[in-house]
């Protein structure tokens, strides 16, 4: 991502949660799943900020994070 001058960057809420299984035992309390799609851009482009909200986190937490270069 440092290489490119332009980034586009998504969050993936539930289209990633809702396709990728996750099991976890024992069952957490809160789970946060975090998956970022990004695209080299050679130009600036004009998109609506995402929203994002920020979950509380209660008891035992599984947090899951990563990411993915789209082609």
């Amino acid at each position: 991502m440092e290489g490119n001058a332009y980034n586009l960057i998504a969050f993936q809420t539930s289209s990633y949660t809702d396709h990728a299984r996750l099991t976890a035992d024992p069952a957490p309390d809160t789970v946060l799943r975090v998956f970022m799609a990004w695209k080299p851009l050679d130009r600036s482009v004009e998109l609506p900020p995402q929203t994002l909200a920020a979950p509380v986190r209660t008891g035992f937490t599984l947090v899951e994070w990563g990411g993915a270069e789209i082609s």
